[in-house]
Parts: structure tokens; C-alpha cells; sequence
């Protein structure tokens, strides 16, 4: 069902966000950290996601997961779970180093299940496609970040409208620089409460489970915990929703 696969790809898009390397950032994240979400097209839930922070000792894990609702799920079954582990040292003026990141996906019949291995120092990645047991090695920058990683990068750095940022994003085999447009502030209204929020749209590349047609926008608390509150894209009937419902800290 098309609309089905339109309505639970908004999963993707709470941990695509990213910024550029270059502003000042200051810790905005609790450790450990748990937000929930209604996905919703139509008015009509589809499903659940979440993003979640753990503590693991030497490393932090951030990880999103998000599923069909049941009824969808009869037409239209989505698992998806994602894992950025970072290394607790100095990345820049970043507290953490990405060290790998796990993408396994289940929509419908279609299923993926990748990873990427960072080495910093050698300025390479190395992409696993663990489907068909095949690696391929590439370059990366100084100051690259997984999808993932990148939106809790975003959530420290200075955001002003009408400035764009822009990070280096290693997904899909590839290095490329994705520009985040900072557009505007606006009141919204949650299930939470009425936030103040700072209004984001990402301009994507990527050819991974990310790439989609069609502007994205995300409202982010207009606060020091920038935390993505509400999340939209315009699909062939409609739009598709993400509305943070829960956080816990």
C-alpha cells in the first residue's frame, strides 16, 4: 500500500537533521534521554517511534525505533531500529566520536540491514552491507557524522533564522555536506503542551533509507534542549506527522 509505506517513512525523518562542524556547541542532551512519538497521516495514527539516549559505560548509544500501528502493520509491517555508538572523547568542539552505526529495516517485503564503521584517525569509513556480506571503504572528512549523530549535534549548536548550517553526513556509501535551513519561529501545540520552537528544513542528498521527495521541516524547542518536537512532510494525499508525546530524562 503507497500510502501506507508514505505514512511510516517519517521514522526517518526524527534522526536525519544535521549541522555543520563549525559553531559553537554547548551540551543540550540529558544522558540517558527518551522522547516518544505519535506518526500520524490523516489524523489517523500509524505507528510509534522513539529516540533514546543510554549510557554504556566508555560509549553512549543513540537509537530510534519506530513500528506500524497493528492495523497498518496487516498491510504494510515496519520495524525499524537504528544505533549510533560514539567513543566519550573530544570530536572537535563535539563531546563525543561516532564510532559505528547499525541500520536495520524491515518495511513490507523490503528489508535492510547496514552498518558503518568509523576510523577517525585514518580519516576512512568502512559500509557493510550485511544482506549480502559485501564492504566498501571510503574517505571522510575531519568532522563527520552518522545521520543519527548528527541530530543530537544539531540540538547544541547556534541556530539563527535565516542562517543555514551544514554538516559532513557519511550514509549511503558516500560524503556529503547537507545544508539545514533555518527558517523561522513559531508556536506550536502537542499532545506535551504549547512549546515556543525554532523551525528547521534539511535539504537531503541521500540515496538511503532517508531520501525522500518533498520538503521536511522539524520544530525544535527554541531553548538550550532543542529538543524535535513535531515533525511534517507534504506526501501524494496530505502530509505525515511525527508529534512527540512523552520525554523522559
Amino acid at each position: 500500500m503507497k500510502k501506507s509505506k508514505n505514512i511510516c517513512f517519517i521514522a526517518a525523518l526524527i534522526f536525519m537533521v544535521g549541522a555543520l562542524a563549525q559553531p559553537p556547541y554547548a551540551a543540550s542532551f540529558d544522558i540517558p534521554e527518551k522522547l516518544s512519538y505519535d506518526l500520524t497521516w490523516a489524523g489517523i495514527k500509524t505507528g510509534e517511534a522513539s529516540l533514546e539516549i543510554r549510557d554504556n559505560g566508555s560509549h553512549i548509544q543513540f537509537i530510534s525505533k519506530a513500528v506500524s500501528a497493528g492495523w497498518v502493520s496487516v498491510f504494510y509491517r515496519v520495524e525499524d531500529n537504528v544505533i549510533s555508538i560514539l567513543k566519550k572523547e573530544g570530536y572537535g568542539n563535539f563531546a563525543f566520536t561516532p564510532k559505528s552505526y547499525r541500520l536495520k529495516v524491515r518495511e513490507g517485503k523490503h528489508k535492510r540491514d547496514r552498518e558503518i564503521v568509523f576510523d577517525h584517525a585514518a580519516k576512512k569509513a568502512v559500509y557493510i552491507n550485511h544482506l549480502d556480506n559485501k564492504k566498501t571503504e571510503s574517505g571522510i572528512s575531519g568532522s563527520t557524522f552518522d545521520p543519527l549523530s548528527s541530530l543530537y549535534y544539531l540540538r547544541g549548536i547556534r541556530l539563527e533564522v535565516g542562517k543555514p548550517v551544514f554538516i559532513d553526513v557519511f550514509d549511503s556509501k558516500k560524503l556529503y555536506k547537507m545544508e539545514v535551513q533555518v527558517l523561522r519561529k513559531e508556536t506550536v501545540e502537542t499532545p506535551s503542551g504549547t512549546f515556543e520552537t525554532i523551525l528547521v528544513k534539511p535539504v537531503m542528498r541521500s540515496e538511503g533509507i532517508f531520501y525522500r521527495k518533498g520538503d521536511i521541516l522539524i520544530w525544535l524547542t527554541d531553548d538550550e534542549k532543542r529538543i524535535p518536537m513535531l515533525l511534517k512532510t507534504k506526501v501524494a494525499l496530505g502530509s505525515v506527522k511525527a508529534v512527540i508525546t512523552n520525554s523522559r530524562y
